[in-house]
């Protein structure tokens, strides 16, 4: 008797074993990442009070660059992660430098910019996750200008901040692909001259939006 209790005891444990393994969750959003961007990109003067430069004066292009990410996925599908992103762009205004219309700066073109920041999303699927975004950005716009006897070029380091929401896909395996929305907003920059110095930052109100989409893989 004893020995066919023991033997439905263990049957019973061999059965339940499969079913164990299959409650556990699919992460396929956990753990490092790398991947590659690429989407339109708009920087544009900011609305603010008595200013004669609106938000028709802006540059306009493609954004391209690389990013690279932790992400922890819970057993409840939620997903908590840090990321760094470092993008070029073609983004630029070919007014006339000695005029100060277009975004504020004179004749612009976006430069590289970096971003360091956290995400916290949700898997909505075992293979689609939603998610938000933010962080500290840090962009470089190389500038033409003149007094209207001499044209110099000289470069602004603007300081900001970056939110967006993007939705991320597993394609099975360990690679994904994305797409995001972010709108940065850079208030305080400072003019870096051609010798290495730099003046003291000043305010600014600088708007960037951006639609990208992304590839990478997991490790």
């Amino acid at each position: 008797m004893r020995k066919l209790v023991l033997a439905a005891a263990t049957l019973a444990a061999l059965s339940a074993t499969p079913a164990l393994a299959q409650s556990d969750p699919d992460k396929s959003f956990d753990g490092p990442r790398a991947g590659v961007i690429l989407g339109y990109d708009r920087v544009q003067p900011g609305q603010v009070p008595n200013s004669s430069i609106d938000d028709s004066n802006s540059a306009s292009g493609l954004t391209y660059g690389g990013d690279v990410g932790y992400d922890h996925q819970t057993n409840s599908g939620w997903v908590f992660g840090v990321e760094g992103e470092v993008t070029g762009s073609t983004a630029k205004v070919t007014n006339n430098p000695s005029a100060a219309g277009a975004l504020g700066y004179g004749r612009v073109k976006a430069g590289r910019d970096l971003y360091a920041g956290a995400r916290i999303g949700y898997a909505v699927t075992p293979h689609t996750l939603i998610y938000g975004k933010g962080g500290y950005t840090h962009q470089r716009l190389d500038l033409v200008a003149s007094d209207g006897t001499t044209e110099t070029g000289q470069h602004f380091n603007l300081d900001g901040w970056r939110a967006g929401v993007g939705l991320e896909q597993s394609l099975g395996g360990k690679a994904y692909a994305k797409v995001e929305y972010r709108y940065s907003n850079y208030g305080k920059a400072r003019l870096e001259y051609p010798s290495g110095g730099n003046t003291d930052n000043f305010s600014v109100d600088t708007d960037r939006h951006q639609l990208v989409a992304g590839v990478g893989v997991r490790f």
